[in-house]
This record gives C-alpha cells, structure tokens and sequence, in this order.
C-alpha cells in the first residue's frame, strides 16, 4: 500500500478522534450543567412561584411573580425599541447603503456593539439615564435591553435581504412600484423567517441578562408596574437569592434560572424551526 496514503489516513484518523473527543467532552459539561439546573430548579417549580412575589428575609412562603412579570416587561420593550432600530439600520446597509462610504463605519461600530461586554452598556445607560432621572428604573432596564438588541438584529437584517435575489427587486421595479414599495413588499416578505429568527435570538439574547440590569434597574421586592421606578426583574432577583443565607430563596434562585433556561431554549429552537421552513426540500 502507498506509505502516503497509510500516513494520510493515520492523521485522518488522530483528527476525527480528537475532533470527537473535544465534541464529547463539551457536550458532557454541558449535559451535566442541564441536569444540575433541572434537578435542583424542578424541586421548587410549583404554582405558587407564578401567583406570588418574592418573600421577605427568613420567610418560606412567596414566588416570583413580580420578578417575572418585570423581566417579561423590561424584555418586551426593549426588544420593542431596539428591534424596529435594527431592522431600519439593516435595510439602510442592505438597501440603500450598499455603495455609501458610511455603510463600513457603520458596520464597524455595529461589530464594536456586538461583541461589547453587557455590563459596558449598563454602565453607559447608567451614565446617560439613571444618573440624569437620579434614581433607578425599568425605562433605563428596557433601553440598556434595546442597545444590546439593536446590533444583533442589524446583522440578521442586512444578511437575509442581502440573500433575497436582485431579480426580484428588478422585476418589482419593473413594473413601477418605488424603492420603499419593492423592499416593504418584495424584500421584507422574501426574508420574513430570517428576519423573525433574528428578533427571536435577540430576545433570547437579553432574556438572561443580568449585569446591564444591575445597574440600571436594580431589583425591587415588591409588585410595580411602574416603568419610572425600580422594577424586578429575573436576573437580578436570581443573583441576590443565590447568594443569600436562606434555603428557601436559594430554592427560588434554582427555579428562576430554570424558567430562564426554559424560555431561551424555547426561543432558540423556534428560531430553528423558522429558519428550518425557510430551507429549501
């Protein structure tokens, strides 16, 4: 036999076995990170958790009602403000920008966004919001929320029409329809489920969040659906239960970060299954 295929296929095969290896040695930990969360989170998952909010010190009666109606809140409306933000600055670069000399610093900048560390964008809505409103409060929550969101969303945006076929539009423009016609009519529909896995793994992006929260809007122990006030919120609720001296709310600390761990995996696989539909058979 060709002693260069033998060495080519010796390497082939130390490769696989290492390539495998690391493959089972990340998924192992991680399997052993999902059964930890779902031993220890299902033990106190019960109703009581969605109809009461968060107990006092040494209590051992209380949910975390207020805190999962704040998170859902503080999410939905900075995935509210930042999606439309994203999609507007994706369509600009995909559409309108294609040529501009702006469109590469503002895909810079977009990158710089990206990859920033959250607690830099608590921080900065910190410094911009919650010193200036001299208080703490779910509207700085939501726009720190919305900055995390934003850069996610224009990459997804301005890569799914950049997919949608020149054909289309020209044949679009063809008929006489504008440019704001042939992208809100042709591109927009040719790339909906691209667009809404973006939104959804956004959201799934800021549904765990903590440390942007923790500085601007903090926790609070109480029911508020005031948006001008500190609001509870998951995360942060999560983060002072675990390191409480309590059983109890360190039981509440494991079911909150299950529900977490539940609503990201659900927007995860729903943004595969969308973008699965987009595929062609």
């Amino acid at each position: 036999m060709n002693p260069i295929y033998i060495k080519r296929r010796r390497s082939d095969i130390i490769i696989r076995f290492l390539c495998l290896a690391a493959a089972i040695f990340g998924v192992a930990w991680l399997a052993m990170i999902l059964f930890t969360l779902f031993y220890n989170g299902l033990t106190g998952l019960n109703l009581e958790i969605f109809t009461r909010n968060t107990p006092p010190p040494g209590s051992t009666e209380g949910g975390l009602l207020n805190a999962i109606i704040g998170s859902i809140m503080m999410t939905a409306i900075g995935v509210g403000i930042g999606a439309p933000l994203g999609m507007f600055a994706g369509t600009y670069l995909a559409e309108y920008g294609k040529h501009d000399k702006l469109s590469p610093v503002i895909r810079f900048i977009n990158d710089i966004l990206l990859s920033a560390p959250s607690i830099i964008i608590g921080l900065f809505i910190y410094g911009a919001v919650v010193v200036p409103m001299r208080g703490f409060s779910a509207i700085a929550g939501a726009l720190a929320l919305a900055v995390i969101v934003i850069p996610v969303v224009v990459r997804t945006a301005e890569d799914m029409l950049r997919l949608v076929p020149n054909p289309l539009r020209e044949a679009a423009s063809a008929l006489g329809l504008p440019r704001s016609l042939v992208i809100r009519k042709i591109a927009y529909r040719s790339a909906r489920a691209g667009l809404i896995t973006g939104i959804l793994l956004a959201t799934a992006r800021v549904a765990g969040e903590t440390a942007p929260l923790l500085f601007t809007a903090l926790s609070n122990q109480f029911f508020s659906l005031d948006l001008a006030r500190s609001m509870a919120n998951l995360p942060v609720t999560i983060n002072n239960f675990v390191q409480s001296p309590y059983p109890y709310w360190k039981q509440l600390a494991w079911s909150g970060a299950l529900l977490i761990t539940l609503t990201v995996l659900a927007l995860n696989i729903g943004a595969r299954m969308i973008s699965a539909e987009r595929k062609p058979k």
